[in-house]
């Protein structure tokens, strides 16, 4: 297992804090709520995507909170509607006005394989890749990256990109651990995010981790996030209710030994990762 960190360093650098509040489902005025909380909290990195549809309540939760816009990491996503050069300079430039912000600390291409550029999906991201290195190099985007990506996905982008990407953001939880894609980015020096790292919430009625969580006198998803940092990935937790919000932050304080890592790792039944070559957006 790896060393459990409070910060991870990008290659470029940069820090960026090992457990972030996710934002996808909530709700507008929920998203306001997490996102607020969070940063009272002590959370420093937040999660969210255009089609959230909650930038708008994540940049005014940021703003209103008082924390400074420096100190806090802040990611987003392109939509599927606009992989292409152009469409993705648009792109950024809408979330910049909706977060009110002048740069994002990391900026993901959502999804790989969307059905509007099905039959030309390798081209469309090259050329969306392409705008982002140019938002990269000109200090709009401080660390560009990908989600959902696959290794055959990965590849295809290395083909033509001059910045690798610093982060894919996947599906990763107990039970759904995505091995190949996992060997091909800490290979490739890519930092994984997990996002739902609780899976599809069936873990919550799991009997085998319950157990694991009653022995260390910690939640489930406490289990989970730990398990998620010793395996060096970075979990990002989504929740709307206060005392969950701090509870996802109290995971450094306790040590899984490798034996119950391993049986966490092979729980069955707990959701698994959807394939990005079949959805249907």
């Amino acid at each position: 297992m790896k060393m459990v960190k409070k910060f991870y360093e990008l290659s470029t650098g940069n820090k960026i804090p090992s457990i972030g509040l996710g934002t996808w489902q909530s709700k507008p005025e929920e998203a306001y709520f997490a996102v607020k909380t969070a940063l009272e909290s002590g959370y420093r990195h937040i999660d969210t995507a255009a089609i959230y549809g909650n930038e708008k309540e994540v940049g005014q939760a940021i703003k209103d909170s008082g924390v400074p816009r420096e100190e806090i990491f802040l990611t987003t996503k392109l939509w599927n509607d606009s992989h292409s050069y152009e469409g993705a300079k648009r792109a950024v430039a809408q979330s910049l006005e909706n977060l009110g912000t002048d740069y994002f600390d990391l900026y993901l291409i959502h999804w790989p394989n969307p059905l509007a550029v099905r039959d030309h999906w390798e081209e469309a991201n090259a050329e969306t890749w392409r705008a982002l290195e140019e938002l990269y190099h000109d200090g709009t985007l401080k660390a560009i990256g990908v989600s959902n990506f696959l290794v055959h996905h990965l590849e295809s982008l290395l083909k033509t990109a001059k910045v690798t990407p610093f982060v894919n953001q996947i599906r990763l939880a107990p039970g759904s651990t995505q091995p190949d894609v996992v060997a091909f980015c800490e290979a490739h020096d890519i930092l994984l995010e997990a996002y739902s790292p609780f899976g599809t919430g069936k873990l919550f009625q799991n009997d085998q981790i319950k157990d694991i969580a009653k022995k260390y006198g910690k939640s489930v998803a406490q289990v989970a996030l730990r398990w998620s940092l010793q395996h060096g990935f970075l979990p990002l937790p989504k929740s709307v209710h206060e005392d969950y919000i701090k509870a996802n932050l109290e995971v450094f304080d306790f040590e899984l030994t490798d034996e119950d890592v391993a049986v966490i790792t092979n729980l069955t039944g707990v959701g698994e990762a959807p394939d990005p070559d079949n959805t249907n957006f």
